[in-house]
């Protein structure tokens, strides 16, 4: 009767971890389409006899703006993209294996900074290799853990850890 329960349980926490991946991965796109919306939204400048033309639409634009207030402008343009890219978080530091992000990253999120797992960011591979062992083989209990590993290949596990074990490094650079 418990283990029905206990595998009732862990199904609810899969479907919803599923859930939590799919809303993750939404997240990750959503800096890609603040890009191509910044991009899209770039005005290209070219002088044209006395004129301006900007994205292709001729629009006579008098001098009257200083050069230093259109620093100034690129300054807080600056800050604000600084600030939306901080916004927008670890959501998009650095890319993920397939295997990392279908196996892992709805548990322990998409860079392992961790939600409902632990956070594995920071961690050397063979501590992960030992813990995915430990997980597959029954040694350590968990559930969801040893159906994720039942059927992985040791190079499977091996590229994991390899991956894991960078993953604070990656996100160290990409905050610089």
């Amino acid at each position: 009767m418990i283990k029905h329960i206990i595998a009732g349980f862990a199904t609810i926490l899969a479907i919803w971890a599923c859930a939590h991946m799919i809303s993750l991965d939404k997240e990750v796109h959503k800096l890609d389409k603040i890009h191509a919306l910044i991009k899209s939204t770039a005005m290209e400048d070219t002088k044209l006899g006395g004129a301006k033309v900007e994205n292709s639409k001729a629009v006579v634009i008098q001098k009257t703006v200083s050069t230093s207030n259109a620093d100034s402008q690129d300054k807080k343009i600056q800050k604000k993209l600084a600030a939306l890219k901080r916004k927008a978080g670890n959501i998009a530091a650095f890319k993920v294996s397939p295997l990392y992000k279908k196996r892992c990253s709805s548990c322990h999120g998409n860079i392992g900074q961790g939600i409902i797992g632990p956070k594995l960011m920071g961690r050397d591979k063979d501590y992960i290799l030992n813990a995915l062992h430990d997980f597959k083989s029954g040694k350590r209990k968990n559930y969801v853990m040893y159906g994720l590993l039942g059927n992985m290949t040791e190079e499977q596990l091996e590229s994991l850890a390899s991956e894991i074990s960078t993953f604070q490094k990656k996100y160290d650079e990409s905050q610089k």
